[in-house]
């Protein structure tokens, strides 16, 4: 291995991705499509039954309904830690959402919900222009999106009738829900790295 192979190989394993053009880093070889295109259908399978529990347990049992939306980043999250490509976890999102479709009872309604959810796994990486992949930001966007989206759902959930404590615990709980299915995502991602998948 030459000096520079090794230096990138270094750089790699560090999380930060070596300078190139953005027209290529915005290709998306055949390998890497089919590698999404997996993802996605994996997350759709297990997005499918995850949707129609929240939506059964929303009425009664909100709190517990929204423990499952960390769930919704895990596809998003392993493409992205597993491929570290720009837009990997839109893509697979959006895979995720199409194969939905068919069994969710809210049609294409799902395809926007899991680009919404896929969004906020990318966002930390654009701030960084994808030239970094340090663990810790898969967790702020974890972060991010843990306290966003109770914001937002406030009135669905109508949090505004509970006493303050409860509606702590309601935030808590999906942010431990959203960090959580991030570190499960991580370690998938690495596991399947080192089984030889995805590597470049």
């Amino acid at each position: 291995m030459s000096g520079a192979d090794a230096a990138g190989e270094a750089a790699r394993a560090d999380g930060v991705v070596p300078r190139r053009r953005w027209g290529g880093r915005f290709r998306f070889p055949t390998a890497i499509l089919l590698t999404c295109a997996a993802l996605g259908v994996a997350g759709g399978l297990l997005l499918a039954p995850a949707n129609w529990l929240s939506t059964v347990l929303f009425p009664g049992l909100p709190f517990v309904s929204v423990g499952l939306a960390g769930l919704w980043l895990l596809p998003s999250v392993i493409a992205l830690r597993l491929l570290r490509r720009p837009l990997v976890g839109l893509l697979v999102g959006l895979l995720a959402g199409l194969v939905i479709v068919p069994f969710s009872g809210y049609g294409f309604g799902s395809v926007a919900t899991n680009l919404w959810w896929a969004a906020f796994t990318e966002l930390p990486f654009l701030f960084v222009l994808w030239r970094y992949w340090g663990t810790w930001l898969h967790y702020a966007g974890a972060v991010i999106v843990g306290v966003v989206y109770p914001a937002l759902a406030w009135a669905s959930f109508d949090l505004g009738s509970f006493p303050l404590g409860v509606q702590m615990l309601f935030f808590a709980i999906t942010l431990a829900s959203c960090v959580g299915a991030t570190a499960l995502g991580i370690l998938i991602a690495d596991r399947l790295r080192k089984a030889g998948v995805g590597r470049r």
